[in-house]
C-alpha cells in the first residue's frame, strides 16, 4: 500500500488476513434473547410506537454518542476539498443540500470500527429516517438496543428461507418510496484500524440501482493520539475522522449488472482517494 505524504498509518494492532477479505475478526458474544428472523419479523413497522422508540433512541443514543466520540476518538469531519474540518454537522448537511438527494442516499465507508457507523451518520447529520441492513448475529449480543435504535434491520440468514428474503427486500422496498436514507459497509466485516480498502461486495451498489439512489462515500481515516488526547484513551488507538465526497448517481439506463460495477469500482477508487491511498493492496472486488 502507498498513502499520499501526511497520511496516517496506524500500527498494526493484529494479524490481518492476507488472502480472505471477509473474515471477520471481532468475536462477539451471542448472548441476548431475540425474535426469529424469519418471514414473520418485522422488517418493516411504521407503529407510533416503533417511530416514537426510534426518535429517542436515535436523539439520545446516536446523538449523545456523537459528543462522547469527539472526546473519545477526537471526531470530526468535512466535505473533500475543504481546507479545515468541522465538528458541526449542520454545516455539513447544509453543504450536502445542493446535491438535491431529496429521496435519500446510501452513505458507503470502510468498516474499520465499533462506532464507524454512528461516526458516519454523525458526519452527515443523518435523522432517524436511517436504516441500516445488519449481520443478523449481531443483535443477540451486548449491542442489540443500540443497533435496533440507530436504524439496524437484520439481513435474514439462510436457513430463513426465500420467503424471509422477500420480506426484507419488501421492507426497503418500502423505506425507499419512504425516502429513507441507508448506510451499508460493503466491505462486510469489521477489521479494527485497518488502513487499506477491502474489496466491495456488490449489495450497496445493487440497491443503489433499483432504487435510483445515490451513492454517497464517506472514508473514515485515522491520526496518532497525542498530548491531551493520551488520557481520553489508550496511546496506542488513533483518533478519527471523516471526509464525505460528491455523491455519485446510477445510471438506470444502462445494464444492471455494468452499472452496479462501475458503481462499486468508482465508489472504491473514491474512498481510496478520500482515504489519502495512492495504491491500495486489494482489488475493487472479488
Amino acid at each position: 500500500m502507498k498513502v499520499t505524504p501526511g497520511t496516517y498509518v496506524p500500527p498494526v494492532m493484529t494479524d490481518y488476513p492476507e488472502d480472505e477479505p471477509y473474515v471477520g475478526l471481532y468475536k462477539p458474544v451471542y448472548d441476548r434473547d431475540f425474535p426469529a428472523i424469519d418471514a414473520n419479523y418485522p422488517y418493516f413497522d411504521d407503529s407510533f410506537r416503533t417511530r416514537l422508540r426510534m426518535f429517542l433512541g436515535y436523539l439520545f443514543l446516536l446523538r449523545l454518542l456523537g459528543i462522547i466520540l469527539r472526546f473519545r476518538y477526537g471526531l470530526r469531519w468535512k466535505m473533500e476539498g475543504d481546507k479545515h474540518w468541522s465538528r458541526s454537522s449542520w454545516r455539513i448537511r447544509w453543504r450536502l443540500r445542493k446535491y438535491h438527494m431529496d429521496h435519500g442516499a446510501i452513505t458507503v465507508a470502510n468498516h474499520c470500527y465499533r462506532h464507524d457507523a454512528a461516526s458516519v451518520l454523525n458526519a452527515i447529520h443523518a435523522s432517524y429516517h436511517t436504516r441500516i441492513p445488519m449481520f443478523a448475529p449481531n443483535f443477540r449480543t451486548k449491542d442489540q438496543y443500540f443497533l435496533l435504535r440507530v436504524g439496524g434491520v437484520p439481513i435474514p440468514e439462510a436457513d430463513g428461507g426465500l420467503s424471509a428474503m422477500k420480506a426484507f427486500n419488501a421492507a426497503f422496498d418500502e423505506y425507499n418510496k419512504r425516502g429513507y436514507w441507508f448506510h451499508i459497509f460493503p466491505e462486510a466485516k469489521r477489521w479494527d484500524w485497518y488502513k487499506p480498502l477491502r474489496p466491495f461486495q456488490k449489495g450497496a451498489f445493487t440497491m443503489a440501482y433499483k432504487y435510483h439512489k445515490p451513492i454517497l462515500p464517506c472514508a473514515v481515516t485515522y491520526r496518532p493520539r497525542t498530548g491531551l488526547w493520551k488520557l481520553f484513551g489508550p496511546a496506542n488507538e488513533p483518533l478519527t475522522q471523516v471526509t464525505i465526497g460528491a455523491p455519485i448517481y446510477p445510471d438506470t439506463t444502462q445494464p444492471r449488472a455494468a452499472e452496479t460495477e462501475r458503481l462499486l469500482n468508482e465508489t472504491h477508487q473514491t474512498i481510496c482517494r478520500l482515504a489519502g491511498i495512492e495504491h491500495n493492496t486489494w482489488p475493487s472486488a472479488l
